[in-house]
């Protein structure tokens, strides 16, 4: 079951499945509904990024605003549908725009896990690592430039970014329970951002979070990306995905 704040972006602020509740709560940086701040704040769950992630503005532009399942921004209207059941969900999405129309999109979900919890996705995927804020360093999936991305480890003070690349399927283990997302958007980039933030982030009040992002596009700003690094608008002038979250024991 999902349950969403319409006062507060629509931010998912519950996805339980399989008996159990997946998305963080948050490090209770702010109470109440976000509308009409200009700075984002992290308030945990899963917040709608869209039209970039990292960027003008940061982590896009509606997580400022009260919406349920249709919101407008800068000319554009998306229509968000959750379907809901004991293991799985689907969210489909319709987006109206002019054709032609680039942008990103990402399922910004901040995960409830524990020390130990990992991510898996094929062997050999491109991964675009984010180290600081610089630009996106070329490496490889399981263990992009030297670094572990794939297990949420012990605090150390690091934080990491990364997209893996044409990638719609990930998932992730943690305390017996796995939780699998797939993103499905034909003819569209289709990858899955990582975020692992070992309490090294922000430098004055570090914490711990762990996102696992299904995303259309392949970088995390809409100003640095390539050609063929976001989603396009299509003649038709509306393009849809669709975002499936299944949960097993295991």
């Amino acid at each position: 079951m999902v349950t969403v704040d319409p006062l507060d972006g629509g931010r998912w602020t519950s996805l339980q499945l399989a008996n159990r509740e997946w998305l963080w709560a948050g490090p209770g940086l702010v109470n109440g509904p976000r509308t009409g701040l200009t700075a984002f704040v992290d308030a945990g769950g899963l917040d709608e990024c869209f039209p970039t992630v990292r960027g003008e503005p940061d982590h896009g532009g509606l997580w400022n605003l009260a919406w349920e399942s249709t919101v407008a921004y800068a000319g554009t209207v998306l229509t968000r549908t959750i379907t809901s059941g004991s293991d799985s969900m689907t969210a489909d999405y319709r987006l109206r725009a002019p054709v032609g129309f680039r942008f990103i999109w990402a399922a910004h979900a901040l995960l409830d896990c524990a020390v130990g919890a990992t991510v898996s996705a094929p062997t050999d995927t491109e991964c675009r690592l984010y180290l600081d804020d610089g630009p996106w360093v070329a490496a490889t999936w399981p263990v992009p430039g030297g670094i572990d991305l794939g297990t949420y480890g012990p605090s150390d003070g690091t934080a990491v970014g990364g997209v893996l690349v044409d990638c719609p399927t990930v998932s992730v283990r943690d305390r017996g329970a796995e939780l699998t997302w797939t993103l499905s958007c034909p003819g569209q980039p289709v990858s899955t951002a990582l975020w692992r933030n070992l309490a090294g982030f922000p430098d004055d009040a570090p914490y711990r979070s762990l996102g696992v992002e299904p995303m259309l596009g392949r970088v995390f700003g809409l100003a640095e990306a390539g050609p063929d690094d976001t989603a396009v608008v299509p003649a038709s002038g509306e393009l849809a995905w669709r975002l499936t979250a299944s949960a097993r024991p295991v």
